[in-house]
């Protein structure tokens, strides 16, 4: 394999393929090098939302949209004390770019569902990816091939190389060598968050989070480290998306992520999309919304209660993040919820939901126990919900009368819960479960400037280091859905034409 390119990319998820097929349409030659044995990252296990303005989908329905409006509705997602940490000016401009690149996407063949409202943004904006984020992978990388790119996994990459002040390349292991790869116009580093990795979020967010993990398991700040250690500045390094309760990965992919992502087959899906019944797409939506969706906090206002893997309580199930702190604390990291009746009743139709995709669908206790029965058990005996999940019968027994106690005004709660009046009711319980805490994304990054360039604390760029996605959120804050990706690939699209054009 050839050591020497133009650019090299460090990580093969959603931004660091979408730069690689940017360079190499724009004639430049890509080496792109990923520490796993396939290309995917986050991108490729998440539900797939692009969010975008001015788009073609959009102007269909006759939707009228700006970047500006579009900038001032994101800063209405998330606490405004991180929306006060944004960088607006390079948020509005990584906004201004997103309908070029849901072009150039659908000018690969990929296929979207959309525009799909989200509140509080005030025009529909989220677009989704047909059948799942894996799409945006597997097109990527196949026309990453087409174009002759170069895409090299198992080659964790351990160091940047400098020449005085500029970075000229990288060292990677591979098949357990170290390797040099040298690029003649620019490292990007696209290696994904940090969410997993307990250094990092005990150092930035506090020793209290050093056990909750990162919802994807290799999201361990590699290129944080790397720009850190070659001067660059980190942003918002302790705003985090969590941690949050979800539950466990299914034992097996669910169907829709089982659908080919690219050639004929899916070209004729994404034609035939338009034609489809809502009602059927809203149930390809909701097979994925009860897979990676968190339950809604109402369940806990209403009476819901989380027990370990022993069946016993452990915490004030309305305090948040204390109670995913205490999660990651129990055996095996796991909880469950148990409902009662009542709750069960509740959560049964709209408009209370365990969780849901805003607008699009809504998953209730039915479609949990129809979708996903590894994590749902019901019964009218609380005895049998035990033993599903190996619990002594006794001691959940014990937990339901000490919280009616607590709810009669006879004790009070352990935990430090107060103001429920209703008791758990026996005749329908529910356990879903397992659940973890997880952080899902960070918004910690590298200081950029709208060249995608690493800078120092002084902001000042470091020749030659780029970073982008993950890596390079600059101090930007992107929730809610379809942030992530939008800039991810967005990022990855502006890099690599810059690159590609000589660079700055």
């Amino acid at each position: 394999m050839e050591q020497d390119a133009d650019i090299i990319i460090v990580g093969a998820g959603g931004s660091g393929l979408a730069a690689a097929v940017s360079a190499a349409e724009n004639g430049a030659s890509v080496i792109v090098l990923e520490k796993r044995p396939l290309p995917g990252g986050t991108t490729g296990i998440a539900v797939g939302s692009f969010t975008a303005n001015r788009t073609a989908m959009q102007c269909r329905e006759g939707i009228d949209d700006n970047p500006e409006d579009h900038e001032a509705d994101a800063a209405k997602f998330g606490p405004p004390e991180h929306q006060a940490r944004n960088n607006r000016d390079l948020r509005l401009h990584f906004l201004g770019h997103t309908a070029e690149t849901l072009d150039w996407l659908q000018g690969m063949g990929l296929r979207f569902h959309g525009p799909s409202p989200e509140p509080p943004n005030r025009v529909p904006r989220m677009h989704n990816v047909v059948p799942s984020a894996k799409a945006y992978i597997a097109v990527l990388q196949s026309r990453l091939l087409v174009l002759g790119g170069r895409l090299q996994c198992n080659a964790p990459v351990r160091e940047l190389m400098r020449d005085g002040g500029r970075v000229v390349g990288v060292v990677a292991d591979v098949d357990g060598q170290p390797v040099t790869f040298r690029a003649g116009r620019g490292v990007v580093l696209a290696a994904g968050d940090y969410t997993n990795s307990a250094s990092l979020i005990e150092e930035y967010k506090g020793a209290a989070f050093r056990e909750v993990e990162g919802i994807n398991p290799h999201s361990t700040g590699d290129g944080h480290r790397l720009a850190l250690k070659a001067g660059a500045e980190l942003l918002n390094m302790d705003i985090t998306y969590g941690p949050e309760i979800r539950f466990v990965a299914p034992p097996r992919q669910p169907f829709a992520q089982l659908l080919p992502a690219a050639g004929p087959v899916a070209r004729i899906m994404g034609h035939l999309l338009p034609l489809v019944p809502k009602r059927l797409m809203n149930a390809m939506i909701k097979r994925l919304l009860v897979t990676w969706q968190h339950p809604e906090e109402a369940l806990f206002d209403d009476g819901a209660i989380l027990v370990n893997g022993c069946g016993e309580r452990f915490c004030n199930e309305q305090e948040s993040p204390a109670r995913e702190i205490a999660i990651a604390a129990q055996p095996e990291k796991q909880a469950y919820i148990l409902l009662d009746r009542r709750v069960v009743q509740r959560y049964s139709a709209w408009p209370h939901f365990i969780s849901t995709a805003p607008e699009i669908a809504y998953a209730y206790v039915a479609d949990y126990q129809r979708l996903r029965p590894d994590v749902t058990v019901t019964s009218p005996r609380l005895d049998d919900l035990a033993a599903a999940r190996a619990m002594d019968p006794q001691v959940l027994r014990d937990t339901v009368e000490a919280y009616n106690r607590y709810v009669a005004g006879e004790v009070a709660d352990p935990h430090g819960r107060t103001g429920d009046t209703q008791p758990l009711q026996a005749g329908d319980w529910a356990l879903l479960g397992p659940a973890r805490a997880y952080f899902t994304t960070t918004e910690g990054g590298v200081r950029i400037n709208q060249d995608l360039q690493a800078l120092d604390a002084d902001g000042h760029p470091i020749e030659g280091l780029y970073a982008i996605g993950q890596n390079g959120l600059g101090g930007m804050v992107l929730w809610g859905h379809g942030l992530h990706i939008g800039w991810a690939i967005t990022s990855g699209r502006l890099v690599g034409r810059l690159l590609a054009n000589h660079g700055v």
